[in-house]
């Protein structure tokens, strides 16, 4: 009997391009005996395969099943064709025509196999600080547009020498079609400036001198010090005009993370994995650091080395903070870094390999074992997110943390952080991420989705343009991420806690309880509003916070000059906008306790009261609530209760864990209250006050004890760092059929 051959048309989409995908499917295919063609489109992967049909069942389930590494697999969908009877199987040429739907891989941490190389002296690309492979190595901080060919990125000016071009060109080869490929004699070289010389050695011999040292990396430029030198660290904290903010550490290995931290399983394959992210963990008290890396800061923010560079590099702890003078984005063009650098840095390790796309690091934590981003960038950009079908639109972010959303499809592709838009080149930075993300995805915006506060650069930005726009709530876009994230509709009671965010009222929101789904959103409850004495002017200085709270005259925090005339100007409402913010509460008790009464940092005085609570201390001061069916939360009452234990004597670590357990236990409390007149049991945490483990902790289990399903992020940020996908989440919900939810 004969065999009768089937051929069938399959498309793969996905991350499928730069991650050794046609390689794997050829080798998938020629293993299993089967003929046909694989390529790169516009799309994503076309294939061809003809062959009995069980061993191309096999072959499907082995698209599905045992992707390469790098590669994320969202859809395979296949045709059936009339069979050709061709022999062999053959990678074609890549074909950018049609609508652009191929997504760009993320950057990605140095595999296992080019660090043997790099290390072995017998080897050709010995200590060269830009191997890479098909698993590995720079992606999206490289390319220019797609198809993500070699052409399209900024490895187009170096021409492959023989022996590369015949690793680029073999199927059977780690390197194949692997676009960056290079080596000593064809690809980007080092150079140290104002020495000469190795440019390694001469790099470590400046940091071993106590120089600050500027350094290109992957996706813009780092300064770095040794961690054990005080005198160094000092140095650059002073130049750079950071105060207080802690530094990330880049050790050499795992050792040596296990030196300063105590890690978990979760955090240590974080560490190691593929996104290389800082991860912040808790610190050793004998960690061997300067007192200015982390100053009086439980956690530290550690990460591996990610780059052959930083593997050559990086011998012992060192502090790798972004290459920028506070509040800038990060320098990624050479003469720029030279400009603006020049006065921090006391020497330059550079590179001629151009960066398109600058890319701060990411920065995750652990919450009960899955991470918890605090800054989703380099590792994790521009992978999509999914959400619901709807018309192409751009989200333009929040004003601080700002990333930016482009979706079409139902795909949204959070930006890599660009900062906080404050100033011209941070803006610029958001004009030219829209302008890439626009240009690799192929999306014509038809919709713009933006934040209400009048202020904001985004929301200017988004008013200027000539499209049709939906304002999304800031509270109500915290929530929508949350849920989005999740990959749920909502209906959710949502606690949106945050510094500041411009309410429907006109105030400034941020202790909110609601009831949200995509579309929309209804305030069930809030922090009682309290005055902003002196506007921004209160959130650089928590202690007005304590005068607008009317904490006794007699405390420490009274104690000065200007003290009753703030006091007056809350009590009057003079340049004192009402504000609910949970943020807010927080800084007035830093203040009281003597914590922090002037901010140097966003959320410098939170952070710092978190350090200092007791995890012990199972305590709780209780709030009050009033009203029906719509509450407000009295923070006065929390305050009080820490004035009162103060008198009393009571430590401050015990006095802030009180206060923290009070916040979980208001959240138990409110979102039971809104259980029982909606009968919801969901409830979704977001803003950036949830970036408090300690508080994050006490809430989620106190909810699930109350019987509480609980939503918490773990793909974008609970701060504005997410907001851009919740406003892309609601205006998506809104212009869709509410059938179609």
């Amino acid at each position: 009997m004969c065999r009768v051959d089937v051929r069938v048309g399959v498309r793969v989409e996905g991350v499928v391009q730069g991650v050794g995908f046609r390689p794997f499917v050829h080798g998938l295919a020629t293993g299993l005996g089967l003929s046909g063609l694989v390529g790169n489109d516009a799309g994503g992967v076309f294939i061809e395969v003809e062959g009995a049909p069980d061993v191309v069942g096999r072959f499907l389930d082995g698209l599905r099943t045992r992707p390469p590494r790098l590669a994320v697999v969202e859809r395979v969908t296949v045709r059936d064709l009339a069979a050709a009877g061709r022999d062999g199987f053959v990678i074609v040429g890549s074909d950018a025509s049609g609508e652009r739907r191929a997504l760009v891989s993320s950057d990605s941490a140095t595999c296992d196999d080019c660090l043997r190389e790099m290390r072995d002296p017998a080897d050709r690309r010995h200590g060269y600080a830009f191997i890479n492979c098909t698993n590995c190595g720079p992606r999206f901080t490289i390319v220019r547009d797609v198809p993500y060919d070699r052409r399209n990125t900024t490895m187009a000016g170096f021409a492959m020498c023989g022996e590369c071009a015949a690793e680029y060109e073999d199927p059977a080869d780690r390197r194949f079609h692997a676009q960056p490929v290079c080596c000593p004699s064809c690809g980007p070289s080092l150079s140290v400036h104002p020495s000469g010389g190795d440019p390694l050695e001469a790099a470590r011999s400046m940091l071993a001198d106590g120089a600050v040292l500027a350094v290109k990396g992957l996706g813009g430029y780092h300064l770095a010090a040794r961690a054990a030198d005080g005198g160094a660290v000092g140095a650059l904290r002073a130049r750079k005009h950071r105060e207080d903010k802690p530094f990330a550490v880049m050790v050499p290995d795992l050792a040596a993370a296990r030196a300063l931290c105590v890690l978990s399983g979760a955090e240590e394959a974080l560490l190691t994995g593929p996104r290389r992210p800082i991860v912040l963990a808790r610190r050793r008290p004998d960690a061997d650091l300067a007192d200015a890396v982390a100053p009086g800061n439980r956690s530290l923010g550690l990460m591996l080395p990610y780059t052959p560079l930083h593997h050559l590099l990086v011998t012992e702890p060192l502090v790798l903070t972004s290459g920028n003078v506070s509040d800038e984005p990060i320098a990624y063009r050479d003469a720029d870094a030279l400009e603006r650098l020049g006065g921090i840095a006391d020497g330059f390790l550079q590179h001629d390999r151009p960066i398109h796309t600058r890319t701060d690091d990411s920065v995750v934590r652990v919450f009960a074992g899955r991470t918890l981003p605090l800054r989703r960038s380099r590792g994790y950009a521009p992978e999509p997110i999914p959400i619901g079908d709807g018309p192409p639109l751009l989200a333009c972010g929040a004003e601080l943390k700002n990333t930016l959303c482009l979706a079409r499809g139902g795909r949204a592709f959070v930006s890599h952080h660009i900062g906080d838009l404050e100033n011209h080149e941070t803006l610029r930075a958001f004009e030219e991420g829209i302008a890439h993300f626009r240009r690799l995805f192929d999306i014509t915006p038809e919709l713009l989705a933006h934040d209400p506060h009048p202020e904001y650069l985004s929301t200017k930005y988004a008013l200027d343009q000539d499209l049709p726009s939906v304002a999304v709530q800031h509270h109500h876009a915290h929530i929508a991420s949350c849920l989005a994230d999740n990959g749920a509709d909502g209906p959710v009671i949502g606690v949106a806690f945050d510094g500041t965010g411009y309410g429907t009222d006109g105030t400034l929101w941020g202790g909110e309880f609601l009831v949200a789904d995509l579309r929309g959103f209804e305030r069930a409850g809030h922090l009682e509003p309290v005055p902003l004495p002196g506007g921004a002017a209160a959130i650089r200085e928590p202690w007005r916070m304590a005068a607008a709270y009317g904490v006794p005259d007699g405390l420490p925090v009274a104690r000065r000059d200007d003290w009753p005339a703030v006091v007056r100007m809350a009590r009057r409402g003079i340049n004192a906008p009402l504000t609910s913010s949970m943020g807010r509460l927080f800084d007035a008790v830093a203040a009281v306790l003597g914590i922090r009464d002037r901010v140097n940092y966003e959320g410098q005085a939170a952070i710092e009261l978190e350090q200092r609570a007791d995890p012990a201390e199972s305590g709780a001061y209780r709030a009050s609530f009033s009203g029906a069916p719509s509450f407000v939360v009295r923070g006065r009452d929390l305050l009080d209760a820490v004035v009162a234990d103060v008198g009393a004597g009571v430590p401050v670590p015990v006095i802030a864990a009180r206060f923290h357990n009070g916040v979980a236990a208001l959240i138990v409390d409110g979102a039971s209250r809104v259980r029982e007149t909606t009968g919801l049991a969901t409830v979704a945490l977001s803003g950036g006050v949830f970036q408090n483990m300690l508080l994050l902790d006490r809430a989620v289990s106190g909810l699930a004890g109350a019987g509480f399903d609980v939503l918490t992020h773990h793909r974008v940020p609970p701060n504005d760092g997410g907001i851009s996908l919740g406003q892309a989440a609601v205006a998506t919900a809104r212009h869709r059929p509410r059938d179609a939810m």
